[in-house]
């Protein structure tokens, strides 16, 4: 079975783009506001993070949606976005970064709050006792300790992120070479009845993500066994 490499890689190509920007900028936003919720103690933190929580369960139409009135051009955001860029975002790949971003967050940030959770404050303690800074027990001790769940995070945030499919189209569309990410090239492949391509694209989406997934469980299981 020949592969059209023409039509296979440009959805491709962009999927994975979209997904590593978006699982970095958001495994930077959940490692700061995790390390945040479980230091500070505040009133309205529950529904802090119920907020931050709620991508998970939302429909991602819902959230493109949401997403769309917030970015669109009648937006105060969004004109602020067009006036700084000279361009608006909506139906551009970042737009499908922008809806990554959101979709991953809360499994970024819950995998970080527990992991930052889990630390011993002992060690956390006995490094502030001998004049450590809060950046500096943050950098040397929390982030080291946390290091598993940080790479759990991130692969699940990539995963998630290569994955999404309602947000994207809702607020970045489904423009062949510049917005078409795999679920997208996917779905219309089905619609048109092109199962072969279909299938080529799943089997890739679902060949990464095991592969990324295997990767996280057996260094797990190998630091769970005290091995290097």
């Amino acid at each position: 079975m020949a592969i059209n490499w023409q039509e296979y890689w440009p959805p491709v190509r962009l999927s994975l783009q979209v997904a590593l920007l978006s699982s970095v900028a958001s495994l930077l936003l959940g490692v700061l506001a995790a390390r945040w919720m479980t230091q500070a103690k505040f009133r309205g933190k529950v529904l802090l993070e119920t907020l931050f929580m709620l991508p998970l369960v939302l429909p991602p139409t819902v959230v493109g949606f949401l997403l769309l009135m917030l970015l669109g051009r009648r937006s105060m955001v969004g004109r602020f976005v067009e006036w700084l860029f000279a361009s608006p975002i909506i139906f551009t790949w970042w737009a499908a970064v922008v809806a990554a971003v959101v979709v991953a967050f809360p499994l970024i940030y819950q995998t970080m709050k527990t992991g930052f959770s889990s630390i011993d404050r002992s060690l956390e303690d006995a490094a502030r006792s001998n004049g450590a800074g809060e950046w500096q027990v943050f950098r040397y001790v929390s982030l080291p300790l946390a290091l598993q769940s940080l790479l759990s995070a991130f692969i699940l945030g990539f995963a998630r992120a290569l994955g999404e499919f309602g947000a994207t189209l809702m607020i970045a569309g489904n423009i062949p070479g510049r917005t078409q990410t795999v679920p997208t090239a996917i779905y219309v492949a089905v619609d048109s009845g092109n199962m072969e391509m279909a299938w080529i694209w799943t089997g890739s989406i679902l060949v990464i993500s095991f592969l990324m997934l295997l990767f996280t469980g057996r260094r797990r299981v190998r630091e769970s066994m005290g091995m290097n």
